[in-house]
């Protein structure tokens, strides 16, 4: 990418947010709007970006930092108090904002994404027993690379995760946008429908193969016990307190699986290519953990390069999932009513992506001289959130915008 590209980017990435911002309907009757969809939505993504996880503490942000808000929009009638927002929040169509916040990262980071892991996550304390309403479930697309979330859509409880994976494939395919992406997704979505209906978006797929799909696993697992020639590829990994090795094999003479003759209920998944096997040994401080698991794919892959893959997809639970609930305290967050809980955690993941692709924060140099040079450790989400709360010249570096 060009300096000069790069640079328009950054520049262009909060008129991107605006404009998307502005297709999404009000709700509210014009002549009684005081604040502007697009200036409540510009608040809450800035406050959630600055270390504001409630609707209060926006609003109280919002006051103090008027003057900062004050240089992208107008912000005639200030800002909005909590109980405010709570009740607009709840109101926004969560369908059309979602598929803003799509809209907005592809024309953002225009970049095609290599892999794609698609996984659900539940936020705990959005249940509403006094209406028998279960917690919100949403089902999100990261992009494992640029570690970027591309795109979610909610479901009612996890059981319902195969029903949104095609949704979110659709508006993730926009444009040709998933065409040679490597999609990876759990066990769940191992049947031929989620498989076909991503090789019909011209990816590929890599679908973990557990118990719930015992006839399959079975023919895997004889398959790598009656090969004789298997590329296999081993990672080690030290850290978080164990030592770990993980062996990865594979296997492409897949033409059984392609066969017409079929069992009754027989599962056959379309444009089958390689078969995976991840065998691992954790060393823990106690005892040793062995467990090995599998996996097929329609791309053909080196046992390195499905190593990467596997690996990566597992990125989503601590780069995301982990980010949310410790960073935001997505799973402390009680909202409940209306589709203010769906909302928010698209806002978050506006605030994610805007937050981890911002530049360093620059620091004072060491008050005493080093004895040996070292490379600085990559400031984490959860400090840099609190310097865009501190400082608005770094909350206007990461929005990558000039003011109006």
């Amino acid at each position: 990418m060009s300096l000069a590209f790069a640079l328009f980017k950054e520049k262009s990435r909060l008129k991107a947010l605006l404009d998307h911002f502005s297709i999404i309907d009000d709700p509210r009757e014009p002549w009684r709007v005081a604040h502007p969809l697009r200036e409540v939505l510009l608040l809450v993504v800035c406050a959630s970006m600055a270390d504001c996880d409630h609707f209060d503490s926006i609003a109280s942000w919002g006051e103090a930092n008027l003057p900062f808000l004050r240089r992208y929009l107008p912000y005639e009638h200030g800002v909005p108090g909590g109980r405010w927002l709570t009740l607009l929040m709840n109101r926004v169509d969560p369908a059309l904002f979602s598929a803003a916040f799509t809209a907005w990262v592809r024309e953002t980071w225009p970049e095609r994404p290599e892999l794609i892991a698609i996984d659900g996550k539940t936020s705990r304390r959005s249940h509403d027993r006094a209406e028998d309403k279960a917690p919100l479930h949403l089902v999100s697309a990261f992009a494992t690379t640029s570690r970027l979330v591309l795109g979610q859509e909610a479901v009612e409880s996890k059981s319902n995760e195969l029903s949104a994976i095609p949704l979110l494939l659709d508006r993730l395919s926009d444009g040709g946008a998933l065409k040679g992406a490597l999609v990876s997704i759990d066990a769940i979505a191992t049947n031929a429908k989620i498989a076909q209906a991503i090789v019909d978006k011209d990816a590929d797929y890599l679908l973990a193969v557990k118990a719930n799909q015992p006839t399959l696993r079975a023919e895997i697992e004889s398959a790598f016990a009656a090969a004789t020639r298997i590329d296999t590829f081993v990672d080690p990994d030290k850290g978080h307190g164990r030592i770990e090795q993980r062996s990865v094999s594979v296997l492409t003479e897949v033409d059984w699986l392609n066969g017409e003759r079929r069992f009754p209920g027989e599962l056959r998944l379309p444009k089958v290519a390689t078969i995976i096997r991840v065998e691992s040994r954790a060393e823990l401080a106690d005892r040793s953990r062995f467990e090995t698991r599998y996996y097929i794919s329609s791309a053909r892959l080196s046992a390195k390069r499905a190593g990467e893959a596997v690996r990566g997809h597992w990125g989503i639970e601590n780069q995301l999932h982990w980010v949310l609930d410790v960073v935001f305290a997505e799973d402390q967050s009680r909202l409940r009513k209306g589709h203010g809980a769906r909302n928010m955690a698209v806002v978050r993941h506006f605030a994610v992506n805007l937050i981890r692709t911002a530049p360093e924060p620059e620091r004072p140099p060491p008050m005493k001289p080093q004895r040996k040079a070292t490379k600085p450790r990559r400031t984490s989400i959860k400090l840099r959130r609190k310097i865009a709360g501190w400082r608005d010249d770094y909350l206007a570096t990461a929005l990558g915008a000039s003011a109006r």
